[in-house]
C-alpha cells in the first residue's frame, strides 16, 4: 500500500499537464502560437523546484542504510544485476507491457482518435483525461491495498486480465460517437491501468535481492516504457490506418496483456515475505 503512494507522479502530472492544456485551449491558435506555449513550460519551472527540494530530503531505506553500513554495496550494481537476475529484468519489463502500452494509447492516442474519427471536441476530451487522473487518486492506493491483502502477483493478474477485456468496452463506447459514452470509455479507462500500477512498485522491486534492488527495478521498469510505452501511440496510429477499426488496437492492448501475463505468472511472490535479507543463490 504504501508502495502505491509515489504512483501518484503520474495523475498528478496527467492532470496538471491536461488542465494547462485545457487552459490555453481557450486562446486563439495565433496567441498560442506568439506565447501562449510558454506558459506551461514557465509554469513547470515551480515544479523542478518541489521535485528537486522533496528528492534531496528523502533518506534511503533502512534496507539499503543497513548495507552501506555494512559495507556491502555493489560497485557495479548495474553490471551485476544483469549477470545475476537477467531473468528478473525482463520478466518485469514484459509485465508492464500490459499496463504502460494502454496507458499512452488511453491519454495520448485518444486525441489523434477523438478529434479526427469520432468529431469530438478538445475540450471534452481533455476535461474526460482530467476526471480519469482524479479516478486514479482514489483507485491506485486502493490497489495497493488490495494488493496487501491479496498479494501482489493476484492483485497485478486481476488487472492484466481486466485491461485485456477492457480494450474491446473501451473502443465500443467510443465508436457510439454519443459525448456522454465517450467522456464515460476516457474517464474508465485508468482504473484497469491502475489495478496494476498500485501494487507494481511493490512486486517489481521485491523481485530483486536487496543490494541490486535499485538497478534491477529501474531497468526493468525503464525497458518497459522503450519497449510498449513510447511506441503504443505510434503502433495504435498505424494499426487503425491499416484496418481502419479500433478494435485492432483492442486486440493489440490484449496481447499485450497475454504477454503480461505470462511474465507476471512466472515472476516471483514476494508478499508478506521478508525481503529484507539478501535472497539465496543471488
Amino acid at each position: 500500500f504504501v508502495a502505491s503512494w509515489p504512483q501518484f507522479g503520474v495523475p498528478s502530472g496527467l492532470f496538471l499537464a491536461n488542465l494547462a492544456a485545457l487552459a490555453v485551449n481557450t486562446i486563439s491558435p495565433d496567441q498560442f502560437l506568439a506565447w501562449g506555449w510558454r506558459v506551461p513550460f514557465l509554469i513547470s519551472i515551480v515544479l523542478v523546484g518541489i521535485g528537486l527540494y522533496i528528492r534531496l530530503g528523502i533518506l534511503e531505506t533502512p534496507v539499503f542504510a543497513r548495507l552501506a553500513a555494512e559495507n556491502r554495496l555493489e560497485r557495479t550494481p548495474m553490471i551485476e544485476v544483469f549477470r545475476r537476475q537477467p531473468r528478473e529484468i525482463a520478466l518485469s519489463a514484459l509485465a508492464r507491457m500490459s499496463e504502460q502500452a494502454p496507458f499512452y494509447i488511453f491519454t495520448a492516442f485518444i486525441f489523434f482518435y477523438g478529434t479526427s474519427v469520432l468529431q469530438s471536441t478538445r475540450e471534452l476530451l481533455l476535461t474526460a483525461v482530467l476526471a480519469a487522473a482524479v479516478v486514479s487518486f482514489f483507485s491506485i492506493p486502493i490497489a495497493g491495498h488490495l494488493s496487501d491483502r491479496i498479494g501482489r502477483k493476484r492483485m497485478y493478474l486481476i488487472g492484466v486480465a481486466t485491461v485485456g477485456v477492457f480494450g474491446f468496452i473501451y473502443f465500443a463506447l467510443l465508436d457510439t460517437m454519443v459525448p456522454g459514452l465517450i467522456f464515460l470509455a476516457i474517464v474508465l479507462s485508468l482504473i484497469p491501468h491502475d489495478m496494476q500500477y498500485g501494487p507494481q512498485a511493490a512486486m517489481i522491486a521485491e523481485c530483486f535481492t536487496p543490494r541490486l534492488r535499485y538497478s534491477g527495478a529501474s531497468l526493468g521498469y525503464q525497458f518497459a516504457s522503450i519497449i510498449a510505452g513510447g511506441p503504443a501511440p505510434l503502433i495504435a496510429t498505424a494499426l487503425f490506418a491499416a484496418f481502419k477499426s479500433g478494435y485492432a488496437i483492442a486486440l493489440y492492448i490484449l496481447a499485450c496483456a497475454i504477454i503480461s501475463w505470462i511474465a507476471t505468472a512466472l515472476l516471483p511472490d514476494y508478499t508478506n515475505r521478508d525481503v529484507s535479507q539478501e535472497y539465496e543463490g543471488v
